[in-house]
């Protein structure tokens, strides 16, 4: 039984910085990749980041590169995503998402997380 749990999230002034961590149960955690998702009120859920399973592979929507750094302890079976310059735009429910192999790139994999919300005041 896969099971993930983010946290971290909270409500942050406009300019600042959050970390979400998405920690998983369930074995073999350093041989899957990993993605952020976040859903907005009212609209759908984009992608964020990705990031192979051994941390060596990322990538980012542009929207967030740049800002978004997305990095993974496999030892901890922890998967982070450090925020950084937030904006209102930001605001969304973040969820974790682990692929289904090494690296699906942004391939939705079967797993997700509750969602932690991410709240930015302008």
């Amino acid at each position: 039984q896969v099971q993930l749990v983010e946290s971290g999230g909270g409500l942050v002034q406009s300019g600042g910085s959050l970390r979400l961590s998405c920690a998983a149960s369930g074995v073999f955690f350093s041989a899957y990749g990993m993605s952020w998702y976040r859903q907005a009120q009212g609209k759908g859920r984009e992608s964020v980041a990705t990031i192979s399973a051994t941390g060596e592979l990322t990538d980012y929507h542009a929207s967030v590169r740049g800002r978004f750094t997305i990095t993974r302890d496999n030892a901890r079976n922890t998967a982070y995503l450090q925020m950084n310059s937030l904006t209102p735009e930001d605001t969304a429910v973040y969820y974790c998402n682990r692929h289904d192999s090494w690296w699906s790139y942004w391939a939705q994999g079967t797993y997700w997380g509750q969602g932690t919300q991410v709240t930015v005041s302008s």
